[in-house]
């Protein structure tokens, strides 16, 4: 295990909690969004993304595990800034959150992870952000799987490289950003909840049968891509 990296922690996220509030999970979910222009997330989703990409327009992108859509936003502008275009799919199961985000994505689905209502191959790309580490391993293969099985180019993995840094710098950042206790609470145990490169490029092997391409990304991001031929 690297320095300053512990084990992987179990805990209960209060945005998992069915019966959070709605109003209490829409403004967590905006401190997420400021919180990944801020600390990384942004940056290493786009990234992963963009270079997954095939050359032109016409891609779509499926965003699962969407919350407010600000990520595939986020792509499909970059694209326009290019002269391209991305059709973008946003996918949650809240539907408040999708209600919240909808004007941030072409299409909207309320939708279960582990199983998708799309074809095989329905969508070009295939990501999420802050996703996986929500799952127990067993459960994290089944959802690389399920989006494996609806991607048609590549499947894309943004999360958290587990660190007690991590952790404890967002827990006392959350402060001057005046995030809610909620978003404070669920974001310092998601990283304690993330992933180290070898066990993300493990999780991912397993549920594709190929090795992905992990990087390592500015605020302790992590990146898997497995790309089709």
């Amino acid at each position: 295990m690297p320095p300053f990296t512990p084990a992987r922690r179990r805990g209960a996220e209060i945005l998992d909690d069915p019966a959070t509030p709605p109003a209490v999970r829409e403004r967590s979910q905006r401190d997420v969004v400021r919180s990944n222009t801020l600390l990384g997330g942004a940056r290493a989703y786009r990234l992963a993304v963009r270079r997954a990409m095939p050359a032109g327009s016409g891609c779509t992108l499926l965003d699962v595990g969407a919350g407010l859509a600000d990520l595939p936003a986020r792509v499909a502008a970059d694209a326009r800034s290019a002269g391209g275009s991305v059709t973008t799919i946003a996918a949650d199961r809240v539907e408040g959150l999708l209600r919240a985000g909808r004007a941030r994505a072409d299409h909207a689905v309320c939708a279960d992870a582990l199983a998708l209502p799309f074809r095989d191959g329905g969508a070009d790309i295939v990501a999420c952000s802050q996703l996986l580490h929500h799952f127990e391993r067993a459960d994290a293969v089944r959802l690389v799987r399920e989006m494996h099985r609806v991607a048609r180019r590549a499947v894309v993995v943004s999360d958290l490289r587990r660190s007690w840094i991590a952790a404890a710098g967002f827990w006392l950042v959350s402060f001057p950003l005046r995030f809610h206790r909620v978003t404070r609470h669920d974001g310092a145990l998601s990283v304690l909840r993330g992933f180290t490169a070898p066990e993300l490029a493990g999780i991912v092997r397993d549920a594709t049968g190929a090795a992905p391409d992990v990087r390592r990304h500015f605020g302790f991001r992590l990146t898997a891509t497995v790309t089709r031929a």
